[in-house]
């Protein structure tokens, strides 16, 4: 896909639909980690985000042509992308800082679901847009938390990938508050959609409040939670349905590998076309 290219290319430069002859969205940023730096803690928290981000993105485009407004689907559609983004940028970070050498397609097509480190909220079924929403808004509050937290980070590349985030994540957690919040305040039938979302979402909300993401970097013990806890709170006002408030509990989850049966599959058709063609590029 030759073109053109814009002022100031040369002939023949190539573009590509995504990815390429674009500036670097990391340009000016140093790459070489501080001296001491904990690699592999840098490494243990950008593969957790950029898990909860493919995934996460993974399930949103599920709703493309068939969201209930055609707004809707581009709105979701869009917060995928910048998941998507988000999890390139932190898987080749990963790669870098761990000694491996990996690249975003060796996280992201070559692991196994027992090797991801995301939130098994966020790999559940894509359920209806009132579960969508609500899921939204949790993961997007805990996110939110971490990324600020993190824009401190000693590693350059971490901080400018949750500076870049913030912004992000903050309208991805205005969307959904704000659509949670119309359907707690709506028809008998919204409601209820949201009644029967916070059934199925609460009993995996105690690891999205978790502090341990980020916690060895140096993001304030308790933020997360206090982040999480004073969003619930004011769309639950506002909304006029009692949300859950999850209670710590102990045991390993979806950070120490262990998922629900829905993320294999999920992972069978996100890998199936590069583990179909191993060594392809594109």
């Amino acid at each position: 896909m030759n073109g053109t290219g814009g002022e100031g290319d040369g002939p023949g430069d190539a573009r590509w639909a995504f990815g390429t002859g674009f500036e670097d969205p990391l340009h000016g940023v140093a790459v070489e980690p501080p001296p001491g730096a904990d690699g592999a803690a840098v490494a243990r928290v950008c593969v957790a985000l950029a898990d909860d981000a493919l995934v996460g993105a993974q399930r949103l485009a599920e709703w493309v042509t068939c969201a209930p407004e055609l707004e809707i689907e581009l709105a979701l559609a869009n917060v995928g992308l910048d998941l998507l983004g988000q999890a390139r940028l932190l898987y080749a970070r990963a790669g870098q800082v761990d000694g491996s050498g990996r690249g975003e397609d060796d996280f992201a097509y070559r692991r196994a679901a027992a090797e991801f480190r995301c939130l098994r909220l966020a790999e559940l079924p894509r359920g209806d847009f009132a579960f969508t929403a609500l899921r939204m808004l949790a993961l997007s509050s805990a996110r939110l938390a971490v990324l600020d937290g993190l824009r401190g980070a000693a590693d350059p590349v971490l901080a400018a990938v949750a500076e870049r985030g913030v912004t992000e994540v903050t309208y991805h957690r205005l969307f959904a508050a704000e659509w949670v919040v119309r359907l707690g305040d709506g028809t008998d039938v919204s409601r209820g959609r949201l009644g029967r979302a916070v059934e199925e979402a609460g009993p995996w909300l105690a690891e999205v409040w978790d502090d341990a993401v980020g916690a060895e970097l140096g993001v304030a013990p308790g933020a997360v939670r206090a982040a999480c806890a004073a969003d619930w709170g004011r769309v639950a006002r506002e909304a006029g349905v009692p949300l859950p408030v999850p209670v710590p509990v102990g045991g390993s989850g979806g950070r120490a590998g262990v998922h629900t049966a829905h993320l294999p599959v999920l992972l069978a058709e996100l890998q199936g076309v590069a583990r179909a063609h191993p060594g392809a590029s594109w």
